[in-house]
């Protein structure tokens, strides 16, 4: 007969988990966020980006601490003077010291990119969302709205929405986030669009899942990454069409530093006290640079065809 211990149904359960036969243990799977942070310090160019953007970040949130002098302070008899060990960007047309206001500055440049950027979000991301989830007569006429906004360059629509509002540096930031709406509605539309057709929207249509959730939770979700890249990018701009406006002196109202009106108001001096446009410009061309750098690097770390 037999043996009746060689049958695999006696064999007790506990013998098969013993520590003679070690459970395998599943691979541990390197986290998404871990290998987009790995692609992205691979990258050179945005490394470098993020240097400066850093930089910049530093040195305006403690512009106390690294400014020299009182940003709005003017002495008459150091108008105009050129880069000195006192002054090592040299002084304004009113003797205020240059580097206390371009440290300054940076501050209104960075708060006016994200704001504007986070407005222009808020309210384009769910314009497109619901115009490409729901389409039909919905979509056509938020599309056509889209395009009358999009005939318009963006910093002649900022100029439009300032003269409206009036000039300031808040009126800056609602009028360059209202410029950059239609690039979030026909970004998110166009992600909509696709992601909507997909056998797991169905499958929650299915299970009872009601539009708004599906939209919030099931589609937008994977909307992210077009939208941070495309944020990186637009803050870049949101700081150029400030300085613009600034420039025109439709932004920041004197005294308040900052980097368009302070460009502005050197170009009257630009054959005598160059440096008054040379800084200003620099620092606006690092700034834009930085962030562009960075979102080149995000969306290829991003796409996973590129990884």
């Amino acid at each position: 007969m037999p043996d009746p211990s060689l049958n695999p149904e006696s064999i007790p359960a506990t013998a098969v988990a013993g520590t003679e036969t070690p459970a395998v243990l599943p691979r541990k799977k390197t986290s998404e966020l871990r290998e987009i942070l790995r692609h992205l310090v691979r990258n050179r160019a945005a490394v470098v980006g993020l240097i400066i953007i850093g930089g910049f970040v530093l040195v305006s949130v403690f512009a106390p601490v690294f400014s020299p002098h009182d940003p709005l302070r003017t002495v008459l008899a150091n108008r105009l003077q050129t880069p000195s060990w006192e002054h090592p960007l040299g002084t304004d047309e009113l003797g205020r010291d240059l580097l206390s206001r371009m440290l300054y500055g940076g501050r209104i440049s960075l708060n006016i990119g994200v704001i504007s950027v986070l407005i222009g979000m808020f309210i384009g991301v769910p314009i497109g969302a619901i115009s490409g989830y729901f389409g039909g007569k919905l979509d056509i006429f938020t599309q056509r709205f889209i395009d009358i906004m999009i005939a318009f360059p963006g910093i002649l629509l900022a100029i439009v929405v300032v003269t409206v509002l009036g000039v300031g540096v808040e009126n800056v930031m609602i009028a360059t986030g209202i410029a950059s709406v239609p690039v979030y509605a026909r970004l998110v539309r166009g992600s909509v669009l696709a992601i909507k057709e997909q056998s797991y929207i169905a499958a929650a249509r299915a299970a009872g899942l009601g539009d708004a959730r599906i939209i919030f939770r099931q589609i937008l979700p994977n909307c992210l990454a077009p939208i941070i890249v495309q944020s990186t990018f637009q803050i870049a701009t949101s700081i150029l069409w400030a300085a613009g406006l600034g420039f025109l002196g439709l932004g920041a109202q004197a005294p308040t530093p900052e980097w368009g009106a302070i460009l502005s108001n050197g170009r009257a001096y630009i054959r005598t006290a160059h440096h008054l446009t040379t800084y200003p410009g620099l620092a606006i061309l690092f700034m834009v640079l930085g962030f562009n750098l960075v979102g080149d690097g995000l969306r290829d770390a991003l796409d996973p065809k590129t990884r």
